[in-house]
């Protein structure tokens, strides 16, 4: 990855982490970290001023941290893959990019509420999410478990969750997973434990991503929940704490979300990002995060889970 190492303790990390994570409103059109507009790059789409939620601007809601896809570099400034992916399409549309530290459970909320204009923020596709909002594929990413250094409790496969304390965000796909809700509804992996006659998986679940890998520091989780490349960032980063149990689940699509209401900055956001993955941009962005594995096609935007 070309993130810069963060040193030190993972207790101290985790805390500058939280203590960024306290910034509301970080406006990051071209702050450390993040994209800088492309100097050269061409206006491809207006959004209709009506639309905005303020003028000359285009407002994400983002839920920081969830790194590599977004956390804070060490002046407190949003930085990660959806932030430069963000940044780009904002300068693809003439739009200086303004970031909103959303809580996950909420985001949504605040999407319609009117705080944001879109959410970019590792929001997997499904179907709840689509009865509320429009989202445009962008990014893929599986689902992976990371235990303590030695795996000592041994969690190789589904069936050695069974028993085990699961950390994991509110809110998300993972969660659902694990009770068995949303897409998963009678196909949970704690259901699958009790159905074979196993103890159930302890879930503990946490408002911000960061508390739910604090848990697993801390041992008082057996083990985190996240999408794959978060998953993988976390072991590299701090391979002498953290390593991948080796259970990775499907593949899913992330979307970045756009009020229902608001056609205009939907058609024009999928726009621009159509043209950032036929220039390159789009593939260069990833490459830097070390996120190339999760690159989606032009077929795929257009395929239009809409």
């Amino acid at each position: 990855m070309s993130i810069t190492p963060r040193k030190g303790a993972i207790g101290a990390i985790v805390a500058l982490l939280v203590l960024g994570a306290c910034v509301s409103n970080t406006g990051t059109s071209a702050s450390a970290g993040a994209a800088s507009p492309s100097a050269a790059a061409t206006v491809v789409a207006t959004v209709p001023a009506e639309q905005l939620v303020f003028k000359g601007k285009l407002v994400a809601c983002i839920d920081i941290p969830y790194p590599p896809q977004e956390s804070f570099d060490d002046q407190g400034n949003p930085q990660g893959s959806d932030v430069d992916i963000a940044t780009e399409i904002a300068n693809r549309l003439g739009l200086k990019l303004q970031v909103v530290n959303s809580v996950f459970s909420t985001i949504i909320d605040a999407l319609t509420g009117g705080r944001c204009d879109i959410i970019i923020s590792a929001q997997n596709i499904n179907a709840d999410r689509l009865k509320q909002v429009d989202m445009i594929p962008y990014f893929k990413a599986g689902q992976s478990f990371v235990v303590a250094k030695g795996n000592p409790k041994g969690i190789k496969s589904k069936d050695d969750l069974c028993g085990k304390k699961v950390a994991v965000q509110e809110s998300t796909t993972e969660l659902d997973f694990l009770q068995g809700t949303g897409d998963y509804e009678g196909n949970g992996l704690s259901e699958g434990c009790t159905k074979a006659g196993k103890p159930a998986i302890v879930i503990k679940t946490f408002a911000k991503d960061n508390d739910a890998l604090l848990a697993l520091q801390s041992a008082t989780a057996d083990t985190y929940f996240a999408d794959s490349p978060v998953a993988g960032f976390y072991a590299k980063e701090h391979p002498d704490q953290f390593e991948l149990s080796g259970v990775t689940l499907e593949v899913a699509i992330e979307g970045i979300s756009v009020a229902k209401t608001n056609t205009g900055i939907r058609d024009a956001v999928k726009t621009a990002l159509l043209s950032m993955i036929s220039d390159g941009k789009y593939a260069d962005i990833l490459k830097k995060w070390g996120d190339e594995d999760s690159a989606i096609t032009a077929d795929q935007v257009n395929s239009g889970k809409l």
